[in-house]
């Protein structure tokens, strides 16, 4: 069996090679080198220089990706990917492949996934650390060719360990995702994850919460992180050194608990909105001719809201829904500028209040049954969700259109009315994410 064992450095946010190097061996020795510096065709941020040495002069002649890339085909050619923090290295180099249409699939091995199973008991199994610990000298720190030569070294020990064959056959194994799973993440940990709906937290080696996640099926969910290419997912997966979660129940309950998680912890990988969105609202009003209208525009203009809402556009469809089911005229409705009679493109309810066709009272007695289907979504509400175990049911609790929370209850308990669960009411707080959720719920209702 023959491994090729690999180390990058790379310009940083835009992951270009600026140096390979690799090591073939054969299981025993070392029986061929490749290094080589590499143009990236962009330009070095200071602070890769600063840590790795390597400036904008250094690979000014040296050969582009695209220059090298039928000798790194060739010479890892039926030779097992072996590198410290394997993903990062093997997806650099499996990028720059993509980039000039090439596929490049290898099989891989981890040392650093190796190394806690094979010598657990070490503080860090960062290549720098470990190697300190273990008594193994880098030369040339951060440059290609000084990492490998000591990922060679670490290689070799590693194979010397006791059961080390079959652990590095049992992370050889197609069915295996001892390659698939980020360096820093125990394989216990990924095991002990259920396969039922809930939360998910992604945390770092500080224990900081960085990606909080929702899923039917949280093991299967975590594990398409780690088979995502993109480079968000690959930069997240590098940094995860634990994963968390939490059960709840349904896929409602998970959406309502990452929504809050997320605004809870502000998790570097979640998009949050770092400033409250402008709310807007529907209201009505009477003009000089006695016509109700129904309008919109943002919450603080708004005088006396009916229905507070996320955006202009969910203003307009929820508008359009009572323009169409309850046969209002979009003129006054306010989804169509004009003097004269409507002529609206997508609805043509209107039974022609604007033309004087209708009088204004039957008109109106049609807006104040929109208006009151509106307030309906302001009732109590409590929906009853499966719970986390077989022997618990869960609930939402929803009071004049506002969200209370969730909670979990026992099968045995005997629940009389609303007020009795609110002993196993878990409160959260109410958003207006939260209400575009528990909308959606309450039209189906």
């Amino acid at each position: 069996m023959m491994y090729t064992i690999i180390d990058v450095e790379t310009t940083g946010n835009s992951n270009k090679l600026t140096e390979i190097s690799i090591f073939k061996h054969d299981g025993t020795q070392i029986v061929d080198e490749f290094t080589s510096l590499i143009d990236p065709e962009v330009l070095i941020p200071d602070y890769i220089t600063a840590l790795t040495g390597i400036d904008n002069g250094m690979v000014a002649n040296a050969p582009t990706f695209s220059d090298i890339a039928q000798d790194i085909l060739a010479f890892t050619e039926q030779c097992i990917f072996v590198a410290h923090n394997v993903n990062f290295d093997y997806n650099a180099i499996r990028n720059e492949f993509k980039a000039i249409g090439v596929d490049f699939n290898r099989k891989k091995l981890c040392t650093i996934r190796l190394g806690r199973k094979l010598i657990p008991g070490h503080r860090s199994y960062s290549l720098g650390k470990l190697c300190h610990a273990l008594d193994i000298q880098i030369a040339d720190r951060h440059r290609a060719r000084g990492d490998a030569a000591a990922t060679v070294v670490l290689f070799e020990l590693l194979q010397a360990q006791e059961h080390a064959e079959t652990v590095f056959q049992d992370f050889l194994r197609k069915s295996s995702k001892e390659a698939t799973l980020p360096s820093h993440l125990p394989t216990e940990v990924f095991n002990n994850l259920p396969n039922a709906p809930g939360v998910y937290y992604f945390k770092n080696k500080k224990n900081k919460i960085i990606y909080v996640g929702k899923a039917k099926d949280i093991k299967k969910r975590v594990l398409s992180h780690f088979y995502s290419k993109t480079k968000k997912s690959l930069t997240m997966c590098q940094e995860t050194a634990d994963i968390d979660f939490a059960l709840s129940g349904s896929e409602l309950i998970a959406l309502l608990m990452e929504d809050a998680a997320i605004k809870q912890h502000y998790p570097e990988y979640n998009q949050v909105a770092k400033r409250a969105p402008k709310m807007h609202a529907i209201f009505s009003y009477r003009d000089r001719k006695g016509i109700l209208h129904i309008a919109y525009n943002t919450l603080k203009a708004t005088p006396n809201p009916i229905l507070i809402l996320h955006s202009i556009t969910d203003c307009r469809q929820e508008i359009e829904q009572l323009c169409s089911h309850f046969q209002l005229c979009p003129k006054y409705c306010h989804l169509q500028e004009t003097t004269g009679p409507c002529n609206h493109f997508k609805i043509h309810s209107c039974k022609g209040v604007c033309k004087a066709q209708e009088d204004v009272e039957t008109y109106n007695e049609r807006v104040l049954q929109a208006i009151e289907s509106l307030a309906t979504n302001k009732r109590d509400v409590v929906l009853k969700q499966k719970g986390r175990y077989d022997y618990e049911d869960a609930f939402i609790m929803i009071e004049k259109g506002t969200y209370l929370g969730y909670g979990f209850i026992d099968k045995t308990e005997q629940i009389n009315t609303s007020e009795d669960l609110e002993v196993f009411l878990i409160r959260q707080q109410d958003n207006i994410d939260i209400q575009k959720i528990i909308r959606k719920v309450l039209v189906d209702l």
